[in-house]
């Protein structure tokens, strides 16, 4: 297969996927690696406290952008995945429900969380949250089109000039003013240069986005957002009221420790949602049409995000104290604990990451109000309880639970929807990542530097799976094959 066909086309259903998850894999990685470096950078020059502030002002936005998307992206790609013919109007339709959403968190943001918040630095920030959140979820919005027609490839064409953007700019700005402002400048800058290639890109539709409104359409697309739009709000109050809790009891040190632990696990999140972007499509074609065909491509996608996690897991572990050195400094080593917790969440995302969407294709998404609100209720309380007494790892032994009860019962649902099982799949995998965690362990008492021990920990955990003729590492290599 020529490298133009297994990139730029879709000829089969694996060789689609491949080709989106391998977009969405370049575009969101190598963007977060990008916006990594200025994260690494700015925490450095800021210093604990004033990145702690930064960090909770971006938390805000991120907060906010979930709100103004209320499940209108998902729910665009899975319509118009669906009505071809109908794309324009759905996404014109959409979009006018956007900029009411838009309105309201533009609202909140200028005239109620000023009066909220226990962190007074931030409030100097709102601003620049102001055109972040809003950059971010018109993006997004977009990206919504652009998975529908499965050309990943203009995502990660935006998110890698986007994010390029931030971090040059970032570095730019705080070479002239060692200060949150000139971070969040970069922010808003990086953000809004994304917004604009993404228009540009999908300017077919974009052109025509006020012309072809169908009113009729806006209650229906509501009602199917509605959900899944909840799901989300719960799901950032799971991973996002720790930030504004320990902004609430700790200090802004504190904060800062957090926020990179936690910017560590985020990144690594990108894994198994890149995955189940790019089922996402597939799903929501064989869903109820080919339930045989469905579970098999699902237990597929699923070993693959396990087979990523157990090593990132048990490395991540170990190897913790020198990862928080060496991106962070001495200064935030008080966050390696916190980070070392927030690790055993890999294995919970990781496992659970495809199944909201494809209970989605299913139209089962109703139940996932009552999931995630666990998972909220959960985590608001257990913070509350353990922030106090125990500080940043209380948050993260709050986040660990909370994901294992909502987690937990999506798991449970999904089975019901369509009786799937990993377990059989899972032995390869649990041996090489018990092999690798050995040498890596070993490695780290002997004094390896870190980056030797993380290419050493790759190449044997890869090379066990294929001396033990892991399906998938052939499944890969048959895609990958030149006819």
């Amino acid at each position: 297969m020529s490298f133009k066909s297994l990139f730029f086309r879709n000829t089969s259903v694996r060789q689609t996927v491949f080709k989106n998850t391998s977009w969405l894999f370049i575009g969101e990685l190598i963007g977060r690696v990008i916006r990594f470096s200025i994260v690494i950078y700015g925490a450095r020059v800021l210093g604990a406290a004033t990145y702690g502030v930064f960090s909770y002002a971006l938390t805000i936005a991120a907060f906010l952008t979930i709100f103004s998307d209320l499940g209108l992206s998902p729910v665009l790609t899975r319509e118009t995945a669906k009505n071809p013919a109908l794309r324009q109007k759905y996404f014109s339709s959409a979009f006018a429900l956007k900029r009411v959403l838009l309105l309201m968190n533009v609202l909140v943001l200028l005239f109620i969380l000023p009066f909220l918040t226990r962190v007074p630095d931030a409030n100097a920030l709102f601003i620049f949250v102001l055109f972040i959140f809003v950059f971010d979820s018109t993006r997004e919005f977009g990206f919504g089109m652009s998975r529908s027609l499965e050309t990943m490839e203009k995502e990660a064409l935006a998110k890698i000039i986007m994010n390029l953007a931030v971090a040059g700019l970032g570095f730019w700005f705080l070479s002239i003013s060692a200060s949150a402002a000139a971070l969040a400048w970069a922010y808003a800058l990086g953000t809004g240069i994304g917004l604009l290639v993404t228009v540009i890109l999908l300017w077919k539709y974009f052109r025509r986005i006020f012309s072809e409104v169908d009113w009729g359409l806006i209650w229906p697309l509501f009602k199917m957002a509605l959900p899944i739009g909840i799901l989300g709000v719960l799901g950032a109050i799971t991973i996002n009221t720790d930030m504004i809790m320990l902004g609430w009891w700790r200090s802004a040190s504190e904060i800062g420790y957090y926020a990179g632990a936690q910017k560590i696990i985020l990144l690594l999140y990108v894994l198994p949602t890149l995955l189940a972007s790019a089922a996402f499509p597939v799903f929501s074609r064989l869903a109820n049409v080919n339930n045989t065909r469905f579970r098999k491509v699902f237990e597929q996608v699923m070993t693959m995000s396990v087979l990523l996690a157990l090593p990132i897991f048990v490395g991540g572990v170990i190897l913790a104290p020198a990862l928080v050195n060496f991106l962070f400094g001495a200064e935030y080593m008080p966050g390696v604990m916190t980070l070392q917790i927030l690790f055993f969440t890999i294995l919970i995302m990781f496992s659970s990451a495809v199944i909201p969407n494809a209970l989605f294709a299913y139209n089962r998404q109703k139940l996932f109000l009552a999931f995630a609100g666990v998972g909220a209720f959960g985590n608001v309380l257990l913070n509350w309880l353990l922030i106090p007494r125990f500080g940043i790892e209380g948050s993260a032994v709050a986040t660990v639970i909370t994901q294992l009860l909502s987690n937990g019962l999506v798991w449970w649902w999904m089975k019901r929807t369509n009786n799937f099982s990993i377990l059989k799949y899972l032995v390869r995998p649990v041996v090489a990542t018990i092999v690798m965690g050995g040498a890596c362990y070993w490695l780290s008492l002997a004094g390896v530097h870190l980056l030797l021990i993380v290419l050493a920990g790759m190449a044997i955990y890869f090379a066990i799976l294929a001396i033990l003729k892991e399906p998938l590492i052939r499944e890969v290599r048959n895609i990958l094959r030149v006819r």
